[in-house]
């Protein structure tokens, strides 16, 4: 159900974001969520008069397991490719609802300063904009492979963190983009690599266009968590290791892609000594 108070806030935009099941809608809603709060059609509004949801709408399918039960297959067979691509639509719808999810739970929090709330949100529903874009990608170029989304059965780790960094920002910054998000540039760059040995650049393409626009969005996130840092006199690598203790399960696995980390402004210090 859609927000009945505030309807022209840009955080009840961002649940109709949120409250659309329909893959193909939410991106486009997505889209129109960035578009909107750059034409000045939104405003913040309080958050507590709204009733954001903990689960975002979703389609009938795919099927949702346990991590442990999602089928693995070579990358070098046409299943394979079409497995890898799925897993990524999947990931970026996750990751539309999540930069939804930040606006929706976060434009008004009082841990980001008032000069800097409208660059926040700007921030984040650019995000979410950029995060359709990449699902419609992989949602047409799966339809090149005679699949489509829905097809694979897939799991909900990414939305599970949401869940649990729900009441806390800067819990989120570091659970999604920086650590999340961040490990997608860790593990991307091989991925093209194997797809262009395997003759496919079409998809290799579209994983360079994804995996270069990641970078700015981590870097988002690292720079409003060191603005709550700055603003609560934090030490920044201590108060992301003891967030990262108590809302991540698992450690962070090298290798590392530190070109791209230093790109997006996350400190050696945070990663390598976890």
């Amino acid at each position: 159900m859609d927000p009945a108070p505030d309807q022209n806030t840009v955080q009840a935009a961002a649940i109709r974001v949120l409250n659309t099941g329909n893959p193909a809608d939410k991106a486009e809603r997505a889209v129109a969520l960035s578009k909107g709060w750059r034409a000045g059609n939104f405003q913040i509004g309080p958050t507590p008069n709204l009733d954001i949801p903990d689960q975002p709408a979703r389609p009938a399918q795919p099927q949702l397991v346990a991590p442990r039960e999602v089928k693995r297959r070579r990358l070098g067979s046409p299943k394979g490719r079409i497995a890898l691509l799925h897993a990524i639509a999947h990931i970026e719808l996750n990751a539309i609802d999540l930069a939804a999810d930040m606006v929706a739970r976060f434009a008004a929090d009082a841990r980001i300063s008032n000069s800097r709330r409208h660059e926040f949100v700007s921030d984040w529903t650019g995000v979410c904009a950029d995060e359709a874009r990449h699902f419609t990608l992989i949602e047409q170029r799966l339809a090149d492979l005679e699949a489509r989304y829905g097809d694979l059965s897939a799991h909900n780790g990414l939305w599970e963190a949401a869940i649990k960094t729900r009441s806390d920002l800067a819990a989120r910054l570091v659970v999604a983009p920086m650590v999340l998000e961040a490990r997608g540039l860790d593990v991307t760059p091989p991925m093209i690599a194997k797809l262009e040995r395997l003759g496919d650049q079409k998809s290799a393409d579209i994983l360079k266009i994804i995996y270069e626009e990641e970078i700015p969005h981590v870097r988002a996130g690292a720079r409003w968590f060191e603005h709550i840092c700055t603003r609560e006199n934090r030490d920044g690598r201590d108060y992301f290791s003891s967030l990262l203790s108590t809302y991540f399960n698992g450690n962070l696995k090298p290798p590392f892609n530190e070109k791209a980390r230093t790109q997006a402004q996350i400190p050696p210090s945070y990663y390598q000594t976890v």
